[in-house]
C-alpha cells in the first residue's frame, strides 16, 4: 500500500496521541486470563497484554501512520514478545483494525422506544468514529486500487459492517412501528447515512454540530417517515 494510504490512516487517528501512555504489562507467571483469553490449547492469555498491545498499536498508527507501523515496536512497547502479539494478530492488517475497532463504545448505546432517537446517536457516533481535527476517513484508502486486500476486508468486517446492521435495525424497527415507509428502501438509506458526510468532506463542505440530526431528519423523511419539528435537526 502507498504512503498515501499511511497517511491517511496517521491522519485519521492523531487525536489518538492524547491518550496516556500505559506501563508495559509483564506476564505475571501462572497467570490467567479472564474470558476468551484461552483459544485452543496452549497456555491462557494474559487479557491485559491484549489490552496493551492494542493502545500501543493505536499510537503507533496515530504517530506513524499504516505503512510505518512496526509490529516489533508495538510488542516493545507493550512489554511483550513479538511471539505474543502474534499469536493475537498474526498480520500488520490484523492488528491495525482491530486497534481501530477497539475503539467503539456501539455496546453502550442501548436502544431506545424511540427509533429516531436511536439513529441520531448513532450518526453522531459515526461522526465522531470518522472524523479528527485536521484528518480525514479512513474509508478513502479502501478504494484505493493499491489498498491491501486483507486490510479492506478486515476494515469491512469490523467496522462498517457491525455499523450497517445497527443502521438496518433502527431502520427496520421504525417500520415495525410504522414511522417510516413499509417499502422503503432501506438499503440506499443506510447508505445516505454514512454517505452524506463523505459527499460534504470531499466538498470541503464544514461538518457543523447538527450535522447527525439533519442526516436523520434527511433519511428518515426519504423513507416516509415525520421529523415533527424543525427543533428536531438543531
Amino acid at each position: 500500500m502507498g504512503s498515501r494510504a499511511g497517511c491517511l490512516i496517521a491522519d485519521s487517528y492523531t487525536s489518538l496521541m492524547a491518550q496516556p501512555r500505559r506501563s508495559p504489562v509483564k506476564t505475571p507467571r501462572g497467570a490467567k486470563g479472564g474470558p476468551g483469553s484461552a483459544v485452543g490449547p496452549g497456555r491462557p492469555r494474559n487479557a491485559e497484554i491484549g489490552e496493551a498491545i492494542l493502545a500501543a498499536a493505536r499510537r503507533h498508527l496515530a504517530s506513524n501512520g499504516y505503512e510505518s507501523m512496526s509490529l516489533v515496536a508495538i510488542a516493545e512497547e507493550a512489554g511483550t514478545t513479538r511471539q505474543a502479539l502474534y499469536r493475537r494478530w498474526p498480520t500488520k492488517a490484523d492488528l491495525a483494525t482491530a486497534a481501530i475497532a477497539s475503539m467503539s463504545q456501539a455496546d453502550q448505546r442501548t436502544p431506545t422506544a424511540d427509533p429516531y432517537v436511536d439513529l441520531v446517536r448513532e450518526l453522531e457516533a459515526f461522526h465522531q468514529g470518522v472524523t479528527r481535527p485536521n484528518g480525514v476517513s479512513l474509508v478513502g484508502t479502501m478504494l484505493l486500487a493499491a489498498t491491501d486486500e486483507e486490510l479492506r476486508m478486515l476494515f469491512r468486517e469490523r467496522l462498517v459492517a457491525p455499523r450497517r446492521r445497527r443502521l438496518r435495525s433502527i431502520l427496520e424497527r421504525a417500520q415495525e412501528q410504522s414511522l417510516i415507509a413499509e417499502d422503503a428502501d432501506l438499503d440506499y438509506a443506510i447508505a445516505a447515512c454514512t454517505g452524506v458526510l463523505y459527499a460534504q468532506q470531499l466538498a470541503g463542505s464544514r461538518l457543523g454540530r447538527t450535522w447527525a440530526r439533519r442526516t436523520a431528519a434527511l433519511v428518515w423523511r426519504a423513507c416516509g417517515g415525520v421529523v415533527q419539528s424543525r427543533s428536531e435537526m438543531e
